[in-house]
């Protein structure tokens, strides 16, 4: 049957797997375990609140929790997301014995590694290095949203800089703290001086792989922020004359147009096989610049709106930039000329952008590509929904809930094999209700 919007719709069948008094989040990729089994999350009371102390999973089939690992000495933790292809698990960790000077923040978090194999042993995935002098492959800052690569080689996330913000006022000349893209790579242990007492080994090589500028040009494409990334497809993408580029990540970057209005636009990162190299300034930054690319790293600018009646990537709902496996399509959401925000696609290549859905209500959350790339994954008029890259058709899968009994935006991911997909809304517990992980079977041809 079809709804008033048009849309073909199944009967609900979505299953509930956690029961608990209180919150779970789900990241908006890879929560999946690579065999389909088990669904990670964290238990903050919500996605915008960084309270959570354990990361869990639950198993699909018979609704078992794991408790993974669990923060000590007050830290916090959150944001998990799955190896695609062992037992780990990367997570955001926080300041552990925080002070009222130095608590989570921004640029006061980091990324940790657990084993579901043996839950409770953490590592450190980047290294953090606080006060000089500065280690090549350290970062300064926080990271945030860790993501590995297709082959599992590599993690992105995004990253800002505490030196540069807390520096500010005593470096005025200096580039403010602007958020970034970063890359850890398997080539440490990196060590760090004892020179401040936050700072810690990590065990990969962590790089910042995009460039801001503090004043960008009007009409050019410089930008002040990087964020939102995404790998471009499993193994990379082919380029217009047939060679393959291994890795990149496709980013918003927000410009400055002609009349001086910022807005987001689909930029592409190209990383070299080697991230360890200085290019045209040191890795690490100094105390009054911010950490530079590696040699070889090439930042290039996909999409142009400016001209458009509603320009820019949309920034609400929140969306990271997710590529088809195959890496030939990159999927983001712009509004259409009536102000609805639909699903759009390019080439990382760059081009034309491609139109992909004509709904009349507006997608709304973040969003997940099908295994096989036929599909995405995504909410729209409080559903979960399906859309089919092909021609565009959305499909309705959960029914229609509003207010408080909406799936909520954050997460809306694909099973490795498929089949489902996974998400979470509020339940009402006495007088309360709590975000619980849900699955509802993919249906759609």
């Amino acid at each position: 049957m079809t709804t008033a919007m048009g849309l073909t719709t199944a009967a609900g069948q979505e299953r509930q797997l956690t029961h608990a008094p209180h919150g779970h989040v789900l990241t908006n990729v890879n929560v999946w375990s690579p065999d389909g089994q088990w669904i990670v999350y964290d238990v903050r009371s919500a996605d915008s609140i960084f309270d959570g102390a354990r990361i869990e999973q639950v198993n699909v089939g018979t609704g078992e929790i794991r408790r993974l690992y669990e923060a000590k000495d007050g830290a916090r933790c959150g944001a998990a997301t799955c190896h695609p292809a062992d037992g780990r698990v990367v997570f955001i960790h926080g300041p552990e014995n925080p002070t009222a000077d130095w608590s989570y923040a921004m640029t006061r978090r980091r990324g940790a590694l657990v084993d579901a194999r043996r839950p409770g042993e953490v590592r450190p995935l980047d290294a953090m290095n606080y006060a000089p002098p500065f280690a090549p492959g350290a970062l300064r800052g926080g990271s945030h949203v860790h993501v590995f690569s297709g082959d599992g080689q590599w993690v992105s996330f995004t990253y800002e800089d505490d030196v540069l913000a807390r520096f500010a006022a005593v470096a005025p000349d200096g580039d403010p703290n602007q958020r970034n893209v970063g890359v850890a790579v398997p080539d440490g242990p990196v060590r760090v001086a004892r020179t401040h007492p936050r700072n810690h080994d990590g065990d990969y090589f962590s790089v910042i792989v995009t460039r801001t500028v503090t004043h960008p040009r009007p009409g050019s494409d410089d930008i002040s922020r990087a964020y939102e990334e995404g790998w471009v497809g499993r193994a990379g993408y082919a380029r217009p004359d047939g060679t393959r580029q291994k890795r990149a990540l496709a980013f918003l970057g927000n410009v400055t147009a002609a009349d001086g209005r910022e807005h987001a636009e689909v930029f592409v990162v190209d990383l070299p096989d080697d991230l360890t190299r200085t290019g045209a300034a040191p890795l690490e930054g100094t105390a009054a610049r911010r950490p530079a690319p590696p040699q070889g790293v090439v930042q290039r600018r996909i999409t142009f709106t400016a001209d458009r009646a509603f320009p820019g990537v949309v920034t609400a709902p929140r969306h990271w930039l997710r590529c088809s496996p195959d890496g030939t399509s990159i999927a983001f959401l712009m509004k259409d000329d009536a102000g609805v925000v639909q699903l759009w696609s390019v080439s990382p290549n760059g081009g034309t952008p491609r139109q992909v859905t004509r709904n009349p209500t507006g997608v709304a959350s973040t969003f997940t590509w099908s295994p096989d790339g036929r599909h995405i994954a995504h909410l729209m008029d409080g559903s979960v929904c399906v859309t089919a890259m092909v021609d565009g058709r959305t499909h309705r899968l959960t029914p229609r809930r509003t207010g408080d009994e909406a799936p909520l935006p954050h997460a809306c991911v694909f099973a490795p094999d498929g089949k489902s997909i996974a998400y979470t809304r509020n339940v009402a517990e006495g007088a309360s209700s709590f975000a619980q992980v849900f699955v509802v079977p993919h249906s759609f041809p």
